[in-house]
């Protein structure tokens, strides 16, 4: 018997106005079925979640869900009471001794640690985080989440991947986050064009399968324009009157002429600027010293910034990579030091507080009030309609209102108005939070051509990995390390170094477990073979040790070529097992007597 899926979607129509977000959907959730759902801003992702979890209504269709179902539903911008502690927030004041200590354990991996708290002095992130954790407490049978991911940092996002990832979880949730998505979900929903495209696979066979799908669609819209031009020619020459064979074909004329006139929106060229000049001279960072109470955020940190350098800013929240940026930009004064800046930098900051619209002004006028075109060198311009278009604007949406936007819809129109400035340098904190993922695609391909330079905070991977070529990493107490290359290669670095360190820590206790014993073992001598096999690997593990403390160093200066820091990250793990193998040897040889 085929078993009962936990939610079944049955054409399910939805719009506002005249504006048709989907159209006529179907498609179920099944148990242990971990659901991505993708589509452009402003297509009803957010909307759709709403729908399913009865926060919103619908034109037409069925929503049905497995009888006595438990979901849990994590909104984008949660609301809560501002006089309730956080615990009171989770629990609605009744938790059990069992839940709570679930609850403590979960927010601690929130970074959230003070329960007593009242929500109302927690900030926005903050608040995303513990309605996170309220969801999770619960246990739910379906989690249905918005933007799990948004205002958490690095390591929160890498728990919640193996939280969400272990067991047999159901879930279904809208996130950008390209690494996320490829590493928990195994099914991914897109709506496009108001209908909906299921793939049964995770992000990179999603990607896959939609090239796919667009190569055959734009094969059939090839061959029905073929037959279009056939058949109106046909309409034309057609008397007044119409025998029933010829209405059948008249309206079949109708079917073909709708499916000719499809449009796939997608770009062929990309945004290479080239009119963007910048000296050789970009800031010098000298010495400076910040710090919030005892709260250090800098200590006498030095750092030259050189010319068309993309350079990430990696780090937990708390740690000081915006205030980082807001000391550059002069937003915030150093208690020492300065930030010497050259005469022809000019800076675009995309801040993460957004920008503040007139929401009854036009999207075409808000961007149209800064220039009327954007100046790409060698005499080429793009007028200010083509760069929104380029942003996925379309015509019709470049005529609304503000405040006819999505959010994510919103943080696009201000990233347009920090582009279409034509900076030199571009300062961007957390630019991929609420952008979908064909504009995140659209700003890398910006950023890759980019002429000037460029410093972006982001807890985005994906991002990461396509942008910068290298990374501060704030690790707090205002400790900052330079790591000379992406986000994955820090990470490969780090777990490496991590296992290293525990391998040395394991080796180092059973050296002294060794030592300990060693005169109340009843030992065996020492054959003239092992002896000298004994000597030897004392001087091959004093080779290796001294390899690996020349290969680390090497790879903590900070200068190495990408090409020689992935030798050595190939060649540490290899060396590393050398060294346990020897080490073994010899411990095994050093209990015989010589």
């Amino acid at each position: 018997m085929a078993q009962i899926p936990y939610l079944d979607v049955q054409h399910l129509t939805k719009s506002f106005g005249a504006q048709v977000l989907f159209s006529d959907i179907s498609f179920s959730v099944a148990e242990g079925q971990r659901v991505g759902l993708i589509a452009q801003n402003g297509t009803g992702k957010s909307t759709l979640l709403s729908v399913l979890t009865g926060k919103e209504g619908y034109d037409s269709g069925e929503i049905i869900y497995r009888r006595d179902l438990k979901t849990g539903y994590l909104e984008q911008a949660p609301a809560f009471d501002p006089e309730e502690s956080v615990l009171d927030a989770c629990f609605n004041h009744h938790g059990d001794p069992e839940r709570v200590l679930k609850a403590k354990q979960i927010l601690t991996q929130l970074k959230i640690t003070d329960l007593d708290q009242p929500m109302g002095q927690l900030s926005g992130g903050q608040q995303k985080r513990v309605a996170l954790a309220n969801v999770l407490i619960t246990e739910p049978d379906f989690l249905i989440l918005d933007e799990p991911t948004n205002h958490l940092d690095l390591e929160m996002i890498e728990w919640l991947e193996g939280y969400l990832s272990r067991g047999n979880k159901t879930l279904m949730m809208v996130t950008h986050d390209r690494f996320f998505l490829d590493r928990v979900c195994n099914i991914i929903l897109e709506i496009d064009n108001r209908s909906i495209y299921a793939y049964r696979g995770n992000y990179a066979y999603y990607l896959e399968k939609r090239q796919d799908r667009l190569d055959q669609t734009r094969a059939e819209i090839a061959r029905a324009n073929n037959l279009y031009r056939t058949e109106l020619e046909w309409m034309r020459r057609m008397p007044q009157a119409r025998g029933h064979k010829a209405k059948y074909r008249e309206d079949a004329f109708y079917e073909l002429e709708a499916k000719a006139k499809q449009r796939i929106e997608e770009r062929q060229i990309r945004l290479k600027a080239r009119n963007v000049y910048i000296g050789s001279k970009i800031f010098e960072c000298q010495y400076v010293s910040k710090k919030y109470e005892d709260k250090v955020i800098l200590k006498d940190f030095y750092y030259n910034f050189a010319r068309f350098e993309k350079m990430g800013i990696v780090g937990n929240n708390g740690t000081g990579k915006s205030t980082f940026l807001k000391l550059l930009l002069g937003v915030v004064s150093p208690d020492e030091g300065k930030f010497d800046i050259g005469d022809t930098v000019r800076f675009g900051y995309f801040s993460q507080e957004g920008l503040r619209f007139n929401e009854q002004q036009k999207v075409i006028d808000i961007i149209s009030d800064i220039a009327d075109y954007i100046d790409l060198g060698g005499g080429r311009h793009m007028t200010a309609s083509q760069f929104l278009q380029y942003f996925l604007f379309t015509p019709e949406q470049q005529h609304n209102f503000v405040y006819k936007l999505s959010g994510g819809e919103k943080r696009k129109l201000y990233l347009c108005t920090v582009l279409m400035r034509n900076p030199n340098f571009l300062v961007l904190d957390e630019p991929t939070n609420d952008l979908d993922i064909q504009t995140l695609q659209i700003l890398e391909e910006y950023l890759q051509d980019f002429p000037g330079c460029v410093i972006v905070v982001s807890h985005d991977r994906y991002f990461m990995d396509k942008v910068v070529d290298h990374l501060l990493v704030f690790k707090g107490d205002g400790i900052v390390k330079d790591f000379p290359g992406n986000y994955t290669q820090f990470r490969a670095w780090s777990e490496l170094r991590q296992k290293n360190e525990q391998k040395e820590s394991k080796s180092q206790q059973t050296n002294r477990k060794e030592k300990k014993n060693y005169h109340n073992d009843t030992r065996q001598r020492m054959s003239y073979k092992e002896r000298r096999e004994f000597e030897q690997l004392g001087k091959e593990i004093e080779t290796l040790e001294a390899e690996q403390q020349r290969l680390e160093e090497k790879l903590c200066s900070g200068t190495l070529p990408i090409d020689e820091l992935t030798e050595i990250s190939k060649r540490l793990p290899q060396l590393k097992d050398e060294l346990d193998e020897k080490s073994l040897r010899w411990l095994e040889l050093s209990e015989l007597e010589t």
